[in-house]
């Protein structure tokens, strides 16, 4: 049999052909549009999803046969806000995952209505760009569209509501929305009231490998899918991608280098991080997971390789870097270019180079972009580890993990064993290994973990570069704190 897997990511959709042995047979994108209407907003419409993921299942299904065709799963960008009236019409443009714009509520989440009460009831407390924040930011600045709400729901759940006539989603994106009991796995009713909105207008909750429906009939024919294919309830992008690379049991790690940066540690049990520093989700293999999100990751790279240097390749940017040169930079970048999520929580915290002097150069500033990155992902890692977590390895995937330099900066700056699976197909794989256990090809997700294992290149440290990138990290660590307060004042001077 073959499945289908949707990775919808922030700028492109990615959509996999799988067989039953793992492996993938096809692969389609289509990219898509965001919106920046104001400094710090991010949002984009719905609809340009479902176009894209019309493009791209018939072009994988030409010259299949399609009876062959079980199941299929969407793997999707976290935390945006897709509001439905009472025609399961979209209302407004989604506010993704990287908007900025709630700080005002963010900050009377956890300072009126209190860290600790969230943290008791939803297992974190409020970042910018979770969901509860942009729905109380929706009630004071469009009161009348947010009268019209009849349905709240994910950005991968839009997808699986117009594929099968269900409103539904999984309890890993569920996670991240502020709204859910996550210990318990269900919404907390507390936090719908604070809200203002009700149960009957959350979608129904699932496992992230349980079957919400079939497509529609008229779905299927236009797509060229049989009406009885299975539709699993899908993951959040970073959970999916969990599965993909085999991040299931108890303390696996694994970090993404994608548009943001994650660190992923799964956990047969609930674990609360006391300061709410790290977020504690839901996984989709049905237990636990600790993760951290630094906002601009790969991100991070291509606006400074794209947009400033205007650079012709990434390999000749990067290839004069040597190992010799790792660990002695003397410019540190911050990578805040969208505020910050993990650990310091600040939408206003902006990026900055430091260091800089007349015989600064070009690859210098490269390295010290690729080498921030590392250092805000580290900042995650020393608090999970502070929790009494065992994190001694880890996989890499994303788009940065294609770079052979971040592989040995992330290494040494982790000092740490990092493991690269050969096969990176990111949260479009494990939304098909999801789309397998929903039909029943395998009894849980971590067998089929198991089963489909892949190879991985394997990075170890070097203890010399290691030292040396260790005092570069304590200083660091230092810079955020110091810059912290004039980051208020540099927002209200760009207005």
């Amino acid at each position: 049999m073959l499945y289908l897997g949707v990775d919808l990511g922030t700028s492109s959709m990615k959509v996999l052909l799988v067989d039953q042995t793992g492996k993938v047979c096809k692969t389609a994108s289509r990219s898509y549009p965001l919106e920046f209407p104001q400094p710090g907003w991010s949002q984009q419409n719905p609809d340009d999803w479902w176009n894209a993921l019309c493009q791209c299942i018939p072009e994988l299904l030409d010259g299949e046969d399609t009876s062959q065709i079980a199941g299929l799963a969407v793997g999707g960008q976290m935390h945006g806000l897709v509001v439905l009236d009472k025609n399961d019409a979209v209302i407004r443009p989604a506010i993704l995952w990287n908007d900025g714009r709630t700080a005002k509520e963010t900050e009377k989440l956890n300072n009126d209505f209190g860290k600790e009460r969230l943290l008791s009831l939803t297992g974190n407390i409020a970042f910018a760009g979770f969901t509860a924040p942009k729905l109380l930011w929706m009630k004071e600045h469009e009161p009348q569209l947010f009268s019209r709400i009849r349905k709240i729901m994910l950005p991968k759940d839009y997808l699986v509501y117009r594929l099968t006539g269900v409103h539904s989603c999984d309890l890993s994106d569920a996670s991240g929305m502020l709204l859910l009991d996550v210990k318990n796995r269900c919404w907390s009713q507390e936090m719908l009231r604070y809200c203002g909105i009700s149960e009957e207008q959350m979608p129904r909750l699932y496992e992230s490998y349980e079957p919400v429906g079939t497509v529609l009939p008229s779905i299927a024919a236009s797509l060229g899918l049989s009406p009885d294919t299975v539709v699993a309830a899908g993951a959040g992008d970073n959970a999916a991608s969990a599965v993909g690379t085999q991040t299931v049991g108890d303390c696996a790690c694994n970090i993404s280098l994608g548009t943001s940066g994650t660190v992923f540690i799964s956990s047969k049990e609930f674990r609360l991080p006391p300061e709410g520093n790290l977020h504690a989700f839901a996984h989709a293999d049905g237990s636990y997971h600790l993760m951290g999100c630094i906002l601009s990751a790969a991100s991070a790279y291509g606006w400074w390789s794209r947009d400033i240097l205007r650079a012709d390749s990434d390999a000749q940017e990067q290839d004069c870097i040597h190992d010799d040169q790792l660990g002695r930079n003397p410019v540190f970048f911050l990578p805040y270019l969208m505020g910050e999520r993990s650990p310091h929580n600040d939408p206003s915290a902006r990026g900055a180079f430091l260091g800089m002097s007349m015989d600064t150069s070009r690859a210098q500033m490269t390295q010290a972009v690729m080498e921030g990155v590392a250092f805000a992902i580290r900042d995650s890692v020393e608090i999970a580890r502070s929790l009494g977590i065992q994190v001694t390895s880890s996989g890499l995937c994303g788009g940065g993990a294609k770079s052979l330099l971040w592989r040995k900066i992330m290494a040494n700056v982790l000092n740490m064993e990092i493991q690269v699976p050969l096969l990176e197909e990111g949260a479009g794989y494990g939304a098909a290994v999801l789309a397998m256990v929903a039909c029943r090809a395998f009894d849980s997700v971590q067998q089929a973990c198991e089963k489909l294992h892949s190879e991985r290149t394997i990075y170890q440290p070097d203890p010399l570069i290691a030292a040396r990138y260790e005092e570069r990290y304590q200083v660091f660590r230092t810079l955020y704190p110091t810059l912290r307060n004039l980051y208020p004042a540099l927002s209200l001077a760009a207005l």
